[in-house]
């Protein structure tokens, strides 16, 4: 049993298409209100470890480091599923996020910064 969780994980992992700094970009979303977190960025190290310890994990391109998210703020984030797009190359990671995702304190990153885009309606068939 162990040999097969072992090779999928493997399998897993090897599918990961990472960019060219050894990188794959990874979406965060609240798992039941599908609300888009926060975007961070994974190596396979950080991917493994996101897959098989149940909370997410980054890699700082900044700091060159790994950081697990709510280790110093407290606000974690717990895995509730992960899948590949249709390229392997992005992830989305649903979790229970606790307290805030953002490292501004803000729920999510994406609050209030709407860019005043001009919209257009849907054309009617």
């Amino acid at each position: 049993m162990a040999d097969e969780l072992s090779a999928k994980l493997t399998n897993q992992l090897d599918a990961a298409v990472f960019n060219d700094a050894g990188l794959l970009p990874a979406v965060i979303q609240q798992w039941d209100t599908h609300e888009v977190l926060m975007l961070g960025w994974m190596n396979r190290e950080a991917l493994r470890r996101t897959l098989t310890e149940g909370r997410v994990t980054f890699w700082s391109r900044s700091r060159q480091e790994f950081w697990r998210k709510g280790d110093t703020s407290g606000h974690a984030q717990y895995v509730h599923s992960a899948a590949f797009d249709c390229d392997n190359d992005t992830l989305l990671v649903q979790v229970d996020q606790v307290g805030a995702a953002c490292h501004t304190g803000s729920h999510t990153c994406f609050d209030g910064r709407d860019l005043g885009v001009t919209t257009m309606e849907r054309p009617t068939e």
